[in-house]
C-alpha cells in the first residue's frame, strides 16, 4: 500500500489530476452561491445591489491575500498552505449556509475569500516544483480549465440539490468535499524532486519578491488579467440570475443552460494551452487579443437577440472565446520566472484578478438596479472591460523578452 502511495506522489500527472480536483471543488464551493442568488435575495429580503455586494464580499478578502498568499507558497512551499486553504474555504462554505442577515452574508463570504486565497498561488508554485518549463504551460491550461469546469458543475449540482435539500443545507453537503480533499492532499502531496535542468551557481543573487514588483511587465499583465477576469467574473456570477429573469427560465432549465458555456470554456483551456505552445511562442499577446475580440463579439451578439435558442450560442460561443484568453496570459511568467518566485509573480498577476471579482459583480449588481432589472448596461460593462484588458495586451511589447532579460539581469547583480 505504502510503495503503490509512493509511486502516485512521484507521478507529476496524477499530482495534476489532484490539483485539478481541488481547483473545481473551490470554484464549485464559490460559484454555488450564484445560484442561489434568487432564492437567497428572497429569504433575506435582499435587492440585486446587495447582493452584488455579497458576491463581491468575497473577492475583497480574495484579492486581499493574493501576493502574501504567495509570498507564503515561496517561503513555506505548496503543500502546506494549499491544506490550510482547503480546510478554511470548506469551513466557510458550509457557514454560508447558516447567515441570517446580510451582515452575516458579508463577513462569511469575506473569511472565506481569505480563507481560499493562498490556493492559486500555492497550486500554481505545485506546477513549477513539479513540471519542467518546457511543459508547464500545458500544465497551467490543463489545471485552471478546472475555473470553467468548476463554474459548469456549479448550477448542475447546486440546482437540483437546492429543490432537494433547500439552499442553506446545499452548502453544508458541499463543503464535506473540501474536507475530503484534505485527507487526499496530506497523504499523496509530498515535495517532488528536481527534474528542472540544474541551475547554475553564481554569485549573483536570486529574484525577489520586490524584483517583481518592479517588473512593469508583471503590472502589465496584471492590468490584462484585470480586464479579463471582470468579464469572466461577470459573466459566471449573473448568468443564472440572467436566465431566471430575462430568459424566464425555471431553476433546473438555467442550471442546465448556464453550465453549457463553461464546459466550453474548460475546453478552450487545455486547446489554448496547446496552440500558445505551439503556434504563439514569444506573441502570446496576439492570442490574447485575437481571441478576447470574439468573446466580446458574441457577447454583445448574445444579449441583444431576441431568440432563446441563438443566445444561448452566443453565450456559448463567448466563453469559449474569453476562456482560451487564459493561456495567453498565465503562460508568460511559467515560461520565463523561476520556481523560487513562481508563488509571488501568481499572487501578483492573480491580485489583478481578484479586484475584478470584487468590482465586476458588485458593479453589475448596481447596474441592474438602476436600469429597472435591465442587464443591458451591466453587459456593456463587461465589454468596456475586455477592451481594457485588450489595450493592456497591446503595451506588452515582447513581453517573454523582457522578462528574460530581467531575470538574467537579476542572476548577474
Amino acid at each position: 500500500m505504502m510503495s503503490r502511495i509512493t509511486v502516485l506522489a512521484r507521478n507529476n500527472y496524477f499530482i495534476l489530476l489532484l490539483l485539478f480536483i481541488g481547483w473545481n471543488i473551490a470554484y464549485l464551493d464559490r460559484m454555488v452561491i450564484s445560484v442561489a442568488l434568487t432564492s437567497i435575495g428572497t429569504d433575506l429580503q435582499l435587492e440585486a445591489s446587495s447582493l452584488g455586494i455579497v458576491l463581491s464580499s468575497f473577492f475583497a478578502g480574495y484579492a486581499l491575500m493574493q501576493i502574501p498568499g504567495g509570498w507564503l507558497a515561496d517561503k513555506y512551499g505548496s503543500k502546506r498552505v494549499m491544506i490550510v486553504a482547503l480546510v478554511m474555504w470548506s469551513l466557510f462554505t458550509a457557514l454560508t449556509g447558516l447567515a441570517w442577515s446580510l451582515v452575516s452574508l458579508l463577513v462569511i463570504r469575506f473569511l472565506f475569500g481569505i480563507g481560499e486565497s493562498g490556493f492559486p498561488a500555492a497550486s500554481s508554485k505545485a506546477i513549477a516544483e513539479y513540471f519542467p518549463k518546457a511543459e508547464r504551460a500545458k500544465a497551467q491550461s490543463a489545471m485552471l480549465s478546472s475555473n470553467a469546469f468548476g463554474a459548469a458543475l456549479a448550477p448542475l449540482v447546486a440546482a437540483p440539490m437546492m429543490l432537494w435539500l433547500g439552499w442553506r443545507m446545499m452548502f453544508v453537503v458541499i463543503a464535506l468535499l473540501g474536507f475530503v480533499l484534505v485527507a487526499v492532499y496530506a497523504v499523496f502531496l509530498r515535495k517532488p524532486a528536481q527534474k528542472e535542468e540544474v541551475q547554475k551557481k553564481t554569485s549573483g543573487r536570486s529574484m525577489s519578491m520586490k524584483d517583481l514588483l518592479q517588473t512593469p511587465i508583471m503590472w502589465k499583465l496584471v492590468v490584462a488579467w484585470f480586464g479579463l477576469d471582470v468579464v469572466l467574473w461577470g459573466f459566471a456570477s449573473w448568468l443564472p440570475s440572467y436566465l431566471l429573469k430575462v430568459r424566464h427560465l425555471d431553476l433546473l432549465q438555467a442550471g442546465v443552460v448556464a453550465s453549457l458555456p463553461f464546459f466550453a470554456g474548460g475546453v478552450a483551456m487545455i486547446l489554448g494551452g496547446w496552440l500558445v505552445d505551439k503556434y504563439f511562442v514569444g506573441r502570446e499577446k496576439y492570442f490574447v487579443i485575437m481571441v478576447e475580440i470574439l468573446g466580446a463579439l458574441f457577447l454583445y451578439l448574445m444579449f441583444t437577440t431576441q431568440a432563446l435558442q441563438t443566445a444561448v450560442i452566443y453565450q456559448i460561443l463567448s466563453a469559449f472565446f474569453l476562456y482560451a484568453g487564459f493561456a495567453g496570459i498565465w503562460a508568460l511568467p511559467l515560461k520565463v520566472l523561476p520556481t523560487e518566485v513562481m508563488g509571488s509573480a501568481t499572487g501578483m498577476i492573480n491580485f489583478g484578478g481578484q479586484v475584478a471579482g470584487f468590482v465586476s459583480p458588485m458593479v453589475m449588481g448596481f447596474l441592474i438596479s438602476a436600469f429597472n432589472g435591465s442587464y443591458d448596461a451591466a453587459f456593456w460593462f463587461l465589454i468596456l472591460s475586455a477592451v481594457i484588458s485588450i489595450i493592456a495586451c497591446l503595451t506588452l511589447g515582447n513581453a517573454q523578452r523582457s522578462l528574460q532579460m530581467k531575470v538574467a539581469g537579476v542572476e548577474e547583480a
